[in-house]
């Protein structure tokens, strides 16, 4: 059967001008002008409310043996992997595909073919040379059982923007369809000694790490310091364009800021060699900036503007008080300390008032928020000698849950920005440090790195 296309929901983006690699837009801003139909095409399995099975077959080209032919084989397998991601689809795997006969254009599919191999939705795209030297992208959701297109969009933008192309996609129909904001366009930074060096100072013979950011998924990653020095605990900015970290370039803990996308630098911190700032957390509002430092003698949390300005002292106590996270109103933060004997966590009010501990186990440390509409902290809590595992407790009921089990240390955990992943670092498998990332169901494990040691995630909002 040869289905021709009867309607469409239609999106299209000019992204030359946004998309550039060298200066990517920022993840989770929204560019692209709905003209939306009055009734959305909510895709559904075999029977009401199921889940719904969806195909990503491989896209069309009528230019082969070239870039764009590549090109339209990486958009298809990225697409596939960014919606299997979110777990909101059941994807019906790649090489099964054999038997449904290629489609001679996106206005023909034999839809009642994919329907009998349990599809219950069909993503097809299309991909042509444009004007410029740039390419086109189409792609349009089709429905196996009411036989109309459910959804459509097209970008016409650079070709080094393929892996772009998917994600925005994947990220509009699990909105689109779900209701849901993913993070195919989002990144994550880490730490890595992949590029170290040993470097004589201050602190003798030590290796250098450096600073980085991947896609979510790990692929096209990029170098953010190249200070020859030990950089660490790296902090996105709300508007996912800057990214604060703890450095020894000047041979002693200060807090940098790097603009990634405009090539600048700053330290707002104002460190000496006998006062020392590191852990920089941004407030949700990316005004505000919590850090830890001795400034008064010991190692107490501080807030600061983010240029510097208005220090203010949150704690006061003998113990020593680190790892500050907001919470996503940025009314309180939760922290490490160290002031009941091991390292517990606890939160404050901005104002330093209504302390209160939250962890009651042997040693808990790394806490981060989620955002909302979640209400927890997933931190790292040491489950036996010399060994961590990630968990999470609920603020409103009080109840622990465990995401990592018996395999390997596993610290820093860090939220996705609509609170479902959570990344971290581990050791499971050679003993490297890898950052890995998990569902808060804890379903869903990957590994996203493979060079180097890799550590302290920070996943972009």
């Amino acid at each position: 059967m040869i289905l021709f296309l009867r309607s469409f929901t239609c999106l299209t983006v000019l992204a030359g001008a946004f998309l550039m690699a060298e200066t990517p837009l920022p993840p989770n801003r929204s560019f692209l002008n709905f003209q939306q139909q009055s009734e959305v095409d909510l895709i559904i399995g075999d029977r009401i409310g199921a889940q719904p099975t969806f195909a990503v077959p491989d896209c069309l080209t009528s230019e082969k043996g070239t870039e764009i032919t590549q090109a339209s084989l990486t958009i298809a397998e990225v697409l596939w992997d960014d919606l299997d991601f979110e777990r909101e689809f059941r994807m019906l795997a790649r090489d099964t595909y054999a038997s449904i006969p290629p489609a001679r254009s996106l206005t023909t599919l034999p839809l009642d073919r994919w329907r009998e191999l349990g599809a219950d939705g069909v993503i097809s795209c299309s991909v042509s040379s444009a004007s410029g030297g740039q390419i086109s992208v189409t792609a349009r959701l089709f429905n196996t059982r009411s036989l109309t297109s459910a959804f459509g969009v097209e970008y016409t933008g650079p070709l080094t923007n393929v892996r772009v192309y998917a994600h925005q996609l994947s990220d509009e129909i699990h909105r689109h369809q779900r209701g849901l904001v993913g993070v195919a366009r989002t990144k994550i930074s880490f730490v890595s000694d992949r590029d170290s060096e040993s470097v004589l100072g201050l602190v003798e013979n030590r290796r250098t790490k450096e600073v980085y950011f991947s896609d979510y998924d790990g692929a096209n990653t990029r170098r953010v310091t190249v200070s020859r020095s030990l950089n660490t605990t790296p902090h996105w900015a709300p508007n996912a364009r800057a990214i604060a970290y703890t450095s020894w370039r000047r041979g002693f803990q200060d807090i940098f800021v790097s603009h990634i996308y405009e090539g600048r630098l700053e330290s707002p911190a104002g460190g000496t060699v006998e006062i020392h700032n590191w852990l920089p957390s941004w407030s949700p509002d990316g005004r505000q900036m919590a850090l830890t430092s001795n400034r008064d003698g010991n190692a107490e949390l501080y807030v600061i503007n983010v240029d510097g300005s208005n220090v203010r002292r949150l704690t006061n106590h003998p113990g020593i008080d680190t790892t500050p996270t907001w919470s996503p109103q940025g009314h309180q933060i939760a922290f490490t300390s160290d002031r009941t004997g091991a390292p517990q966590i606890y939160v404050i009010d901005v104002d330093g008032t209504g302390l209160r501990r939250i962890s009651f186990e042997s040693y808990c440390d790394r806490p981060t928020w989620s955002p909302a509409p979640y209400n927890e902290i997933a931190y790292s809590s040491r489950t036996s000698p010399g060994h961590h595992d990630i968990k999470v407790i609920d603020l409103a009921t009080s109840e622990v849950r465990q995401l990592t089990f018996g395999i390997g240390t596993n610290e820093s955990p860090s939220y996705s920005p609509n609170g479902r992943h959570v990344a971290f670092m581990s050791t499971r498998g050679s003993g490297e440090k890898h950052i890995w990332v998990v569902g808060r169901d804890g379903r869903g494990l990957r590994r996203l790195t493979s060079k180097g040691n890799n550590e302290m995630p920070s996943w972009s909002p």
